[in-house]
């Protein structure tokens, strides 16, 4: 079975965060976590992935700003060929942040608004003032010129405010705008409640469709593998009128961007490192596929041979309508709601509707 590349690798630097989101899946807290990876740890492992790969490093957290070498490991990215971005929240991002971020390679930051005002967002966050902080940081990065992304965990919370965050990511200078479909781990256990239903998603993605098609910025959601599914439809024309009214694909649209991906990317060119070092399809699922410490961080030895691995990237293995869909290779559904949903990460996507056309 052939290795699909490595494009992407989220390395998680440490759990300690100082919000409370509602939704977030580590369950990160404001304390010190111990056996979290050392810089010379961090360093082994980024040289093994350099030794096969150049992939995009996510370094992320918790809120990886909390971690006073952030800027050494970003500069070691750098430095032998990553290109290196940073998720934060934006609470730290102060002028003399935002420039070391810069100087240490950083091409782009992600923040998370998840309300389009204060109330949404402080309420999801947990801690007041969250909202002004974000937006603060921003402003921080916008004015040296560091790149930034919004994202947003969408649930039945603040679906409402989709339109509305989108339009305050283009108003405060951002590269692209990531919604994410809330998987409900972690914390996020207690908004399962607050998750979005089968239909209320699919719509949900169809709007994002309609938003990316004139939009001036990147669009990318994230958690939604059967987003890939519905840009193929619409390209073919196959989606009926009622659900789309009058949309119609423009020639020089963005979704281009998602011809060329697959919905999920776990394991299949993405892989999430933890941080005390144990590698996963992703941070929504905590799955083993290998133990870097155990292994003498021989990343590639785990990436193109663990079990894990191999069996996402075979069709054969998984179980109800992923297993039988036409979209497969494109969508593959998510295998950490299939886990949550069902007890086991092969199988079929609980939240999609699509009836797979029988060959």
């Amino acid at each position: 079975m052939n290795v699909p590349k490595l494009r992407l690798v989220a390395l998680e630097i440490t759990r300690t965060c100082h919000l409370s989101c509602k939704h977030c899946r580590g369950d990160s807290h404001k304390i010190t976590y111990p056996d979290e990876l050392s810089l010379s740890e961090i360093k082994k492992i980024l040289d093994n992935i350099a030794s096969f790969a150049r992939p995009i490093l996510i370094i992320t957290g918790g809120e990886p700003l909390t971690r006073n070498d952030v800027f050494d490991i970003a500069a070691y990215s750098s430095s032998i060929g990553m290109r290196t971005v940073l998720a934060t929240c934006g609470q730290l991002l102060t002028r003399d942040t935002v420039k070391k971020l810069i100087d240490s390679g950083v091409a782009r930051i992600s923040l998370s608004l998840d309300g389009a005002d204060v109330q949404t967002h402080d309420s999801f966050r947990g801690v007041p003032g969250a909202f002004e902080a974000a937006i603060k940081g921003i402003g921080e990065a916008r004015a040296q010129g560091l790149e930034f992304q919004i994202n947003s965990t969408l649930t039945t919370l603040n679906i409402d405010e989709l339109d509305s965050i989108h339009d305050k990511a283009v108003s405060l200078g951002a590269v692209g705008f990531h919604p994410f479909l809330l998987v409900p781990m972690g914390r996020g256990k207690a908004l399962s409640d607050c998750a979005l239903s089968p239909e209320e998603y699919e719509s949900a993605l169809y709007r994002i469709a309609e938003i990316a098609n004139s939009s001036p910025i990147e669009i990318k959601p994230t958690c939604s593998p059967h987003y890939s599914r519905i840009v193929r439809e619409f390209k073919r024309n196959i989606v009926s009128a009622d659900k789309i009214g009058n949309f119609e694909i423009e020639k020089n649209s963005k979704h281009h961007r998602f011809t060329m991906t697959r919905g999920c990317l776990g394991g299949q060119g993405f892989v999430f490192i933890s941080h005390r070092g144990v590698v996963q399809l992703c941070g929504f699922l905590e799955l083993e596929a290998g133990n870097l410490r155990n292994n003498n961080y021989d990343f590639k030895s785990i990436y193109e041979f663990s079990d894990l691995f191999s069996d996402v990237r075979n069709k054969g293995q998984y179980q109800g309508k992923c297993g039988e869909c036409e979209y497969w290779a494109v969508c593959g559904g998510c295998r950490a709601r299939a886990y949550y949903q069902h007890g086991h990460h092969l199988r079929e996507e609980p939240n999609c509707l699509h009836i797979p056309v029988k060959s």
